[in-house]
């Protein structure tokens, strides 16, 4: 039975097993061009991801040409003038418009007492009011000249153009009125007083208290326009006795009086003579030029003009340009300037190299068997009468300690003097290169340098834009 029994028991396990398909682990396959690629495409995204970050070098190619940089400065116009007082009271009409010149014995206004006159005026300017093609090319001017000299910071100067142009118009329109009127108003009984020029000189209605200032007199409290004012008086304004009524300027000769800072004074230092340009009027001048110190104090420059001073007869303050001396060189941008240290090497201990053509210099060398004299070719970025200038940077083969050898003589000169050169990156060569320059003029964007130096740049040399990205030796693709 247990025989049986146990046999029951493997045909059971038998069967079981029967149908039943053993289990086999599938072998793991690697695609070797997958990885290759993934490898491919980690490396390229890390080079355009280091490129996009890193900062690009621009070169620029160096042009003749010069810079003029221009200083600007707020002045106060000195002139000789004689302000003039009204005789009687009365109603005033002008004859001679601002800016003209007037002669001795010239009619320059009328008072009128009676008023009679403003009433007959004022009916012929409303039968008939002509402004002329050359009033309406001064009111142009006018404008334009304000237009281009304003500032935010003086909003009060729109007033004054505001009583400039009124008494402009008034005053055109009643010269216009009276030039054909004397015989007129003679007949319909009209009497007036009329005034003369006392001497001959330009005519100007602006008075603002300024005509007597001397240059000696101005400190830093006379440009301050916070409380400046200048009246201009009206054609047919009621005025009254001993009131100021016009001034004549009886010279050509006027000064513009500007501060100045010492270190705009040091910049002017030994010139007699300033090139200016005044915007506002779209003219050039030239100026002698004086520096003088104030009561206060400080420092004050001084211009001394000969002509033009009918263009600014209405002009207490003026702004203006003082051009620098046009430097003629090579024209390159600030940010290609840089400054570097090398050794000094006294010109006396250069020498050829015994089978080449090379120049350098002979270094002690001290061996087993003795000392000894090796030739050492080197690149020159600069020579005095005393020194070659020579690199001193890690690549360098001239290192501080280092003996050198006089030609034909036991003398020896141990390098270690250093001295500093401001210069450029070249970069003609497909690597940055240093080449030394000399600074003539400079602005806030290009600086002329000179032309024509050893060691130096030539015309259409290419350049590193910005010497603070770049160090000599590092090679740049244009």
């Amino acid at each position: 039975m247990r025989w049986l029994a146990g046999g029951s028991e493997i045909l059971r396990r038998k069967k079981k097993g029967a149908g039943s398909t053993p289990q086999y682990r599938h072998p793991i396959n690697i695609n070797v061009g997958m990885f290759i690629f993934a490898i491919i495409f980690f490396y390229m995204s890390f080079c355009v991801y280091t490129y996009a970050k890193k900062e690009k070098i621009q070169f620029y190619e160096v042009v003749e040409g010069d810079i003029v940089t221009d200083h600007g400065y707020t002045g106060i116009i000195i002139r000789q003038e004689s302000v003039q007082y009204a005789e009687r009271s009365g109603h005033i009409h002008y004859y001679v418009r601002e800016g003209k010149r007037a002669a001795v014995g010239s009619r320059i206004y009328s008072i009128d007492e009676t008023g009679n006159l403003s009433a007959y005026l004022e009916k012929k300017n409303e039968d008939n009011a002509i402004l002329t093609s050359e009033n309406l090319t001064e009111i142009k001017r006018l404008l334009s000249s304000f237009a281009l000299s304003y500032s935010n910071l003086s909003f009060d100067s729109v007033y004054s153009l505001k009583s400039t142009l009124d008494a402009s118009v008034s005053e055109y329109v009643n010269f216009n009125t009276l030039e054909n009127l004397d015989n007129m108003m003679g007949q319909d009984g009209i009497v007036f007083l009329q005034v003369q020029a006392p001497v001959s000189g330009v005519v100007s209605y602006a008075i603002d208290q300024y005509e007597d200032l001397e240059a000696s007199e101005i400190t830093t409290s006379t440009f301050d326009r916070t409380g400046y004012s200048k009246e201009i008086t009206k054609a047919g304004q009621m005025i009254a006795a001993s009131e100021p009524v016009y001034k004549l300027v009886t010279s050509d000769d006027w000064s513009i009086v500007f501060p100045m800072t010492k270190e705009q004074a040091d910049e002017y230092a030994g010139r007699t003579r300033l090139s200016v340009i005044f915007h506002s009027r779209n003219l050039e001048a030239e100026g002698a030029f004086s520096v003088l110190t104030g009561t206060d104090g400080n420092l004050y420059g001084k211009l001394d003009f000969n002509q033009y001073m009918v263009q600014f007869i209405s002009d207490r303050f003026v702004s203006f340009e003082v051009k620098s001396v046009q430097a003629d060189g090579l024209k390159i941008p600030v940010t290609a300037v840089t400054a570097k240290d090398f050794y000094l090497i006294p010109v006396e201990y250069m020498t050829q190299g015994g089978d080449s053509s090379d120049m350098g210099f002979m270094r002690e060398v001290s061996r087993e068997d003795g000392v000894f004299a090796e030739f050492v070719p080197a690149e020159i970025y600069n020579s005095t009468e005393e020194y070659y200038y020579v690199d001193m940077g890690e690549k360098s083969p001239f290192q501080a300690g280092m003996v050198l050898i006089k030609p034909d003589s036991d003398e020896r000169y141990q390098i270690g003097p250093t001295d500093t050169l401001q210069g450029v990156y070249n970069i003609n060569k497909g690597y940055a290169v240093f080449k030394q320059i000399e600074i003539l003029n400079t602005n806030e964007e290009y600086c002329t340098i000179k032309k024509g130096m050893s060691y130096g740049l030539s015309v259409y040399d290419h350049i590193v834009l910005n010497a603070d990205i770049v160090q000599e030796g590092d090679l740049i693709y244009q």
